[in-house]
């Protein structure tokens, strides 16, 4: 089984891009999406219903045009929520959808970013904790948790290309990366990481300063799992454009 994850920087934009050509290329058993900017109503019937896959969207309440995830899926999901069951402003934004399939959990986020202002870095740091209680609870139904998305964090010096003029930006926080220090001591393993210990590749590239043509990117896409026997092998597909980041994957 092959799993994706992908922040598209807009469904819309990216299916203008080549987005369903990746997807007959690649075949993904199940797509998680990031950052769709869309609502149901603004999507024509391509994007809902592609051939083999059942769809789910998340998007924000109040704000369109902004953040939002999907899964598509060739199986089913037992269940599927949309909530962290915390505080209401944590899923006012359509950052979350977890799926329930018969071996795995798989938890679908596009975590915030907190560069604007502390107010941003704040939600950030709440929405992370709401998660990790989420991902313990979750746990104990004896299940592999995998928990992908675009989490906004460089964990380590390897995982950008400029660490030092970095240190005080949202995303390379201190603060913020002793949450990812936290899940690793919660037993829970970066994929990557775990294969390519020493791997220089990243998943995020600005825009700006002909950064991706550079390779002065940022990895910040991950999946995480609670059981790494249960993977094969993980990937950053470099290679697929479209978006400021490139795709991810793991092969069960």
């Amino acid at each position: 089984m092959k799993i994706f994850s992908w922040n598209v920087n807009g469904i819309r934009a990216v299916q203008k891009k080549g987005f369903l050509e990746f997807i007959k290329e690649y075949q993904p058993d199940i797509l998680c999406l990031q950052e769709t900017k869309a609502h149901l109503d603004q999507l024509d019937e391509s994007l809902i219903n592609i051939a083999k896959y059942r769809s789910y969207f998340n998007s924000p309440k109040y704000k369109k045009g902004y953040s939002g995830v999907a899964i598509y899926t060739k199986t089913e999901p037992k269940n599927i929520s949309f909530s962290l069951d915390s505080t209401e402003d944590l899923d006012d934004e359509g950052r979350t959808i977890i799926a329930e399939y018969d071996e795995f959990i798989l938890l679908n986020f596009y975590f915030p970013n907190g560069q604007m202002n502390e107010t941003r870095l704040d939600y950030k740091l709440r929405f992370h904790e709401a998660t990790l209680k989420k991902f313990l609870k979750l746990k104990k139904r004896k299940k592999n948790l995998i928990i992908c998305g675009d989490y906004n964090i460089a964990h380590n010096e390897i995982d950008l290309k400029h660490p030092k003029p970095n240190q005080n930006t949202s995303g390379f926080l201190r603060v913020e990366r002793d949450w990812m220090d936290k899940l690793s001591n919660k037993g829970f393993i970066d994929t990557f990481r775990f294969f390519y210990p020493k791997e220089i590749k990243y998943s995020w590239w600005t825009y700006m300063r002909n950064a991706r043509k550079n390779n002065a990117g940022w990895r910040i896409d991950y999946f995480w799992v609670s059981e790494i026997e249960k993977i094969k092998n993980a990937y950053i597909h470099n290679d697929v454009f479209g978006s400021d980041h490139c795709p991810v994957s793991i092969k069960l």
